[in-house]
């Protein structure tokens, strides 16, 4: 069985790039026994701000499968 984590990285308004460094947090993740699954990038629209999505997920311990 495998437990998940999801990190949300918001996007620069006006400008390119992203408000955080996601190399690090993948990073930082990775150190902590979590796997890069997927970067979620929902499709712009008028309303909110944009993001992506980091999901990340790892094996739970002393479960049996």
């Amino acid at each position: 069985m495998y437990e998940y984590s999801f990190r949300k990285i918001e996007v620069k308004k006006w400008t390119v790039g992203v408000k955080e460094d996601y190399y690090h947090i993948i990073d930082d993740y990775a150190s902590q026994g979590w796997r890069l699954v997927q970067i979620f990038a929902p499709p712009l629209v008028s309303r909110g701000a944009p993001f992506y999505e980091l999901i990340f997920e790892r094996k739970l311990e002393n479960h049996d499968e």
